[in-house]
């Protein structure tokens, strides 16, 4: 790499196989419809809307030294990702994630990240042996953590001194892994970004707000959370106080990815000077045009 990464990008780069339809789907539907093979993963969602906004991402990642991992990487890089970073594993292949959404929305979903899981602290490398950083010399500048990780090593990410100055902002990559970013709690560490149900599986609790969810997490240890609610109101939580906006009104044509882009629209709205409720409206635009199909996959 020609230099030092403003932004780092950690978690999961797979294939994307989403198959979409404009019908409404039950269980066990059988519907026409269209199936897609994209780049994805949180990790990367996050660095490619983080490349849209004009930045040079790096990504953190496992890939397999697969046909299918080649293929990936070169997408990644013609979308503006530095892919230079990337473990790549000669025995593991390279992951997946599959989804089927309907005009209801999402109605399923297999991620299929145990390449990540089991690469673990290798991918960690460039931050803990000179190249981006180590315990004497922490990086010190923009990390999107996503929560497809272990929860082992979130744990020791969360207390790591070769991230002890770092910008860092986390996201579960699913309700099903929320409970992944504890650790983050307890040390008080980074802004969470999560959904209205995964702040309840965090707190163990039900909520029905997101002001409200957002200030348990506070109060429970959370530096920082913002959380969402679909097409209801949205909110920036710290000690200080809660700022909540509702977010514009649009037609919905796509759903997996949109947490992705927002997120990555709210990092980069702050790294460019916007205050919390500038940069919070300025990410639920984003992701509004997003979901809407303005912005191609």
């Amino acid at each position: 790499m020609a230099q030092t990464p403003d932004l780092l990008c950690i978690g999961s780069v797979l294939w994307d196989v989403i198959g979409r339809s404009a019908s409404h789907m039950r269980f066990g539907a059988d519907v026409p419809g269209r199936i897609t093979r994209l780049p994805g993963g949180v990790a990367l969602n996050i660095a490619m809307t983080f490349a849209r906004f004009g930045e040079r991402p790096a990504l953190l990642s496992a890939v397999g030294r697969d046909r299918e991992g080649d293929e990936l990487l070169e997408a990644c890089a013609q979308l503006g990702c530095e892919t230079a970073l990337v473990y790549r594993s000669d025995d593991l292949p390279t992951d997946r994630y599959m989804a089927v959404e309907g005009a209801n929305g999402l109605i399923a979903a297999i991620a299929d990240a145990h390449s990540l899981e089991r690469a673990g602290a290798r991918i960690l490398a460039p931050l803990r042996d000179g190249m981006l950083g180590s315990s004497a010399a922490p990086f010190a500048g923009t990390v999107a953590l996503d929560g497809n990780l272990t929860a082992a090593l979130l744990d020791e990410i969360s207390r790591d001194p070769a991230l002890a100055c770092a910008d860092l902002r986390i996201a579960p990559a699913s309700p099903g892994k929320a409970e992944r970013l504890l650790p983050f709690l307890r040390t008080t560490r980074g802004v969470l970004y999560v959904n209205l149900e995964e702040a309840g599986l965090l707190c163990q609790a039900e909520f029905g707000s997101a002001p409200e969810a957002a200030a348990r997490l506070v109060e429970r240890g959370a530096a920082r959370a913002i959380v969402t609610n679909g097409a209801e109101c949205a909110c920036d939580a710290t000690a200080d106080g809660v700022i909540a906006e509702r977010p514009p009104e649009v037609l919905v044509t796509r759903v997996t990815g949109a947490g992705d882009t927002f997120m990555a629209a709210h990092i980069v709205a702050e790294m460019h000077g916007a205050g919390r409720a500038e940069a919070l409206g300025l990410a639920l635009t984003a992701a509004a045009t997003y979901v809407s199909g303005d912005i191609p996959s």
